[in-house]
């Protein structure tokens, strides 16, 4: 049972994602203290201005969080949160963990990502319809809560795949509302796709389908997603004449839009932050640990499985065996923060990196060379640091949405960069005329292309760099949210 809608609550435009603005933690005095995050949704929302009355909804993420929305009831202090209006959702926390850990990070990123050892896994049990029913729950509470918060004909953009199934949701509560639903995934071919129980593919469509509009990161993973829909479901797919590329999915007398808005790097932010003091601070670090007259190959990422961490060290070990001349002149940065370490496969794909890490600096290493510099823990003044001195980029992702790592370099580079860029990540569509594109699996391929890179003489490393760096920021956050904003009419 949805609450009846409060005046001076409601909003006509708002936001739905698994994460929210602010988090909240607790001091040794136990009172609970919040801290601001950054990212395309809050560039976004900022760009429509604090008139707009706009909401953003999302779920606690911690027990710190649960006592904080319980604290203020869900609406949380504007003071906490940037002057943005939050409803942060008190999910159970079994609940959270099921449909967050169980089917969002473990099945559905597993699938649209490519990433499951077939032979072995998927084997969808009980426990799997257990937590698929979390799954459920989780999507009806965001549901509900946007719901009770839009007014008559609001815009509503749902964020991501912990969400697929709450436009269809929300468009049995509210068939009043203009519904998007944005995928910052790669979406899985239909064979793929249906690796899922054919129930719950066919409702994780149907989710999406309840939108007036799904956009995705690219074109590839639009075409992907109403692949499936024709094959799952059987929907009729046809091309949207004037258009860049849009298509119409028809299924059960209600037709979708099915569009493309790229997420670009913002680079005034980028260039700002990329020089202040704590940035500043690290380049002289950095380069004594890299040492004088070297050169510097960076890879910034989370320890997630598609990034492909492991691929790439084998690269550079290869590039050390193939090219000696090489060995005592380049050092490979890799910066990986840990990621989804509740996961069993997390932690234990992490600590392979860093045994990979390990066996190249006791293969190659000298009393003053170290081949690799490993850092497992984040720091962000660090990473744009490394940016900033980088020679080559090494962005290889088995499978990426975008990858704004790989547009982000080019902008924050002092000197101009060299790109090795995976062509199944997203950001290949805008920058692979420019950069050094390699197939992920390919281990000596991805070698060759590092070693190519680093003999790229400066004058052209620099014009590359630039070309990059313009197309890198054509569609920044602000433009992207709006766009989306613009295409339901609102």
């Amino acid at each position: 049972m949805v609450e009846p809608r409060t005046a001076g609550h409601t909003a006509r435009i708002l936001v739905a994602s698994n994460r929210g603005p602010v988090s909240y933690s607790r001091a040794d005095d136990g009172t609970l203290t919040a801290k601001r995050g950054g990212g395309g949704l809050v560039s976004g929302l900022s760009a429509i201005g604090p008139d707009a009355g706009a909401v953003w909804v999302c779920s606690a993420l911690s027990d710190d969080d649960r006592a904080a929305a319980r604290a203020a009831d869900g609406r949380l202090d504007p003071a906490d949160t940037g002057d943005q209006r939050v409803r942060m959702l008190d999910i159970d926390a079994a609940t959270f963990t099921d449909a967050y850990n169980g089917i969002a990070n473990s099945v559905l990123w597993f699938i649209h990502h490519l990433l499951y050892q077939t032979p072995l896994e998927p084997a969808f049990g009980p426990d799997f319809r257990t937590q698929w029913a979390s799954y459920v729950r989780y999507n009806t509470a965001f549901a509900d809560a946007l719901a009770r918060d839009a007014e008559q004909g609001a815009a509503v953009l749902v964020q991501d795949y912990h969400l697929t199934l709450t436009p269809g949701l929300l468009r049995e509560r509210r068939p009043d509302l203009r519904i998007g639903h944005f995928s910052h995934t790669p979406w899985a071919p239909p064979d793929y796709f249906r690796l899922l129980p054919d129930d719950v593919a066919a409702d994780v469509l149907r989710g999406i389908l309840g939108g007036d509009r799904a956009a995705f990161l690219t074109h590839r993973w639009a075409r992907a997603f109403a692949d499936c829909a024709a094959d799952v479901l059987g929907a009729e797919v046809t091309d949207v004449a004037g258009t860049n590329g849009e298509l119409a999915v028809t299924h059960e007398g209600r037709t979708t839009r099915v569009g493309v808005h790229g997420l670009g790097a913002d680079p005034d932010f980028l260039r700002e932050r990329a020089h202040r003091a704590d940035v500043d601070a690290w380049l002289p670090r950095l380069r004594e640990q890299i040492g004088e007259g070297r050169k510097a190959i960076v890879r910034v990422d989370r320890t997630e499985l598609s990034k492909n961490i492991v691929r790439g060290l084998q690269a550079y070990d290869r590039l050390l065996t193939e090219h000696p001349e090489w060995r005592g002149r380049v050092v490979h940065v890799a910066f990986a923060y840990p990621s989804r370490y509740d996961l069993a496969v997390y932690r234990d794909y992490t600590a392979k990196v860093e045994q990979v890490a390990e066996e190249i600096n006791s293969r190659w290493g000298t009393d003053d060379w170290q081949p690799v510099l490993l850092r497992v823990d984040d720091d962000f003044a660090r990473s744009l640091a490394a940016y900033r001195l980088a020679d080559v980029a090494l962005v290889n992702p088995i499978r990426d949405g975008m990858n704004l790592v790989a547009k982000e370099v080019p902008v924050v580079s002092d000197a101009g960069c060299a790109l090795v860029l995976s062509r199944e990540a997203g950001a290949y569509a805008e920058l692979g005329q420019d950069a050094f594109v390699v197939n992920p699996y390919d281990v000596e391929a991805t070698a060759a292309a590092l070693h190519e890179a680093l003999n790229l003489p400066a004058a052209e490393r620099a014009d590359r760099s630039k070309r990059l760096a313009a197309a890198a920021t054509a569609l920044p956050p602000q433009r992207w949210f709006l766009d989306q904003l613009d295409a339901l009419g609102g």
